[in-house]
């Protein structure tokens, strides 16, 4: 070959390279963007997970949650901002509070048309999927595949819909029944879709145990977990009223439950679920035995629950590692919010107390993420679909209100991170009025307003508006109201006027409008 040749060679070869750089570099950089797979569970509350500490601790099975943290990090201040399942897991998806998606309650839905992350992740690239509870009523949105729940769903033998097949909520039975127990089906779908899926291009999949939900039923093979096993009960778990810790609220009760159990055993035909375990009986016994026996058969049903999820998480834990797709794939272990067991008395979630407000989370990557470490900004489900897009390597989308907090997990916390957290439950009820407040490191301020506004569901029947503080320094399980303790009245009155900058901050500016909350702010604030 002659030079000049040679050269005319070398020549086309490096203009054919330079015409293919931006396509062999897109490619790269597509290959190398990490999956991403979020496991949430419902109402699987941190007590209950055995790595936040607490009396339940050598009691749950929690195998894979523990392997989880000590591959990647634990969040310790990860917050709902309004505890209820539809709400949150608007959130989750916009990136906005409930007054910004629209979604307020459990009767509201989410417009298939509005913004979410799963339609800017499909739209860079990503394969996307839902499987397991969907909750938000009309046909998912920004998902190439879904197999979800119609409404809450059943534990065993239960229906799935997909896009073959879509009816909304409410608008007639459809989809198909498969055999089994719903959280094993959930991962099953999972597995399967990911063992069919491009390998070639990275997937975003919503993995949604419906565990640990009420009424709590568990597989045939963990009936004998916690046989003959006396479990401890919180200390605050014979909080009868207001009149032990100075509260503004009622709250739900364990004798409710207990009266749910007695119910359904007379036509459980015709009762709105099933529950494990019937019989059930209080005969005999006096309210603090009731309390106890009451406590005893939940937190039991509950666990087994639990363990069930626990499982199946290790389950898509082993996919990933026998595919060796474990490095590269973000994994998110968490809970649509908090709940009670038996902490003041009560279950169920809703209202700012700590024990529902705080969302256990725990996320593994180990290009960037410390194993058995554990994170102590306050992080918000408004902020998951920012981080979903930081780590898809896309621009943050202006419809999101979270931020990204990637570089927490590596370490390296803003200057200007949150401080404190705004939050509003606005679904209200006698039991758990509406309201909305402030927490910070060491105080927490709520004020329960107590009225309807408009909200689907909610109860015509108001409270009387009323205030709660707390020193969670000394006080971290919230047993002593102190907004009448003349040592923190400064404190109060800053706090109320932080209350207003960040609720006005994240837009919730809609009581400005109404006349009766004006008034209620004007005789009460």
């Amino acid at each position: 070959m002659t030079p000049r040749i040679r050269l005319n060679v070398k020549l086309l070869l490096v203009t054919m390279l330079n015409l293919c750089w931006p396509l062999l570099s897109h490619a790269q950089s597509a290959d190398s963007r990490p999956n991403i797979l979020f496991v949430m569970a419902d109402d699987h509350t941190s007590q209950a997970w055995g790595i936040y500490g607490g009396i339940l601790g050598k009691y749950v099975q929690n195998t894979n949650i523990k392997r989880m943290a000590s591959r990647g990090a634990v969040l310790d201040n990860c917050f709902d901002v309004n505890s209820l399942c539809t709400p949150s897991r608007a959130t989750i998806l916009t990136g906005q509070y409930s007054h910004k998606n629209g979604v307020y309650a459990l009767d509201d839905a989410l417009n298939p048309a509005r913004d979410n992350i799963a339609k800017e992740l499909h739209k860079a690239g990503y394969q996307t999927a839902i499987f397991g509870k969907w909750g938000l009523k009309k046909r998912p949105s920004g998902f190439d595949h879904f197999m979800v729940m119609n409404g809450q769903g059943i534990y065993f033998d239960p229906v799935f819909k997909s896009e073959d097949n879509w009816k909304d909520d409410g608008q007639g039975v459809t989809g198909k029944k498969y055999k089994g127990y719903n959280t094993d089906l959930v991962t099953d779908f999972a597995l399967d879709w990911l063992s069919n899926i491009d390998p070639d291009k990275p997937f975003f999949a919503m993995v949604h145990f419906k565990g640990t939900h009420e009424p709590w039923e568990y597989p045939d093979r963990l009936k004998d977990l916690y046989k003959d096993v006396d479990i401890p009960y919180p200390p605050s778990l014979f909080d009868y009223g207001k009149q032990t810790t100075g509260r503004v609220f009622d709250g739900q009760p364990l004798s409710d439950l207990a009266g749910r159990w007695m119910t359904y055993q007379k036509d459980p035909a015709h009762y709105w679920t099933t529950y494990p375990g019937m019989p059930f009986s209080l005969d005999g016994l006096d309210s603090v035995e009731a309390r106890i026996k009451t406590y005893e058969k939940f937190i039991k049903d509950y666990l087994r629950c639990g363990a069930a999820n626990d499982e199946n998480l290790g389950r898509l834990l082993d996919y990933l590692d026998q595919k060796g797709l474990s490095r590269n794939t973000i994994i998110i272990y968490t809970s649509d919010q908090g709940y009670f067991l038996g902490e003041h008395g009560f279950f169920d979630k809703r209202v700012m107390m700590e024990e529902a407000l705080h969302m256990p989370f725990v996320i593994v990557y180990p290009k960037e993420i410390k194993g058995g470490s554990r994170l102590e900004d306050f992080v918000l489900n408004t902020d998951f679909a920012a981080l979903f897009a930081d780590y898809a390597g896309i621009e943050k989308p202006a419809f999101i209100q979270g931020k990204s907090f990637r570089d927490n997990l590596k370490g390296n916390t803003p200057p200007d991170w949150r401080t404190s957290m705004y939050y509003r439950y606005w679904e209200h009820a006698p039991k758990y009025p509406g309201h909305f407040g402030i927490r910070t490191k060491k105080y927490k301020l709520v004020f329960y307003y107590g009225q309807p506004l408009g909200i689907n569901g909610a109860s015509k029947k108001t409270t009387i508006p009323g205030w709660e503080f707390y020193n969670l320094d000394i006080d971290p399980q919230e047993l002593h109201n102190a907004y009448h303790d003349p040592r923190y009245q400064g404190i109060i009155r800053h706090l109320k006027q932080e209350l207003l900058e960040q609720k006005h901050l994240v837009g919730d500016d809609s009581d400005k409008s109404s006349a009766v909350m004006q008034q209620i702010f004007h005789k009460h604030w």
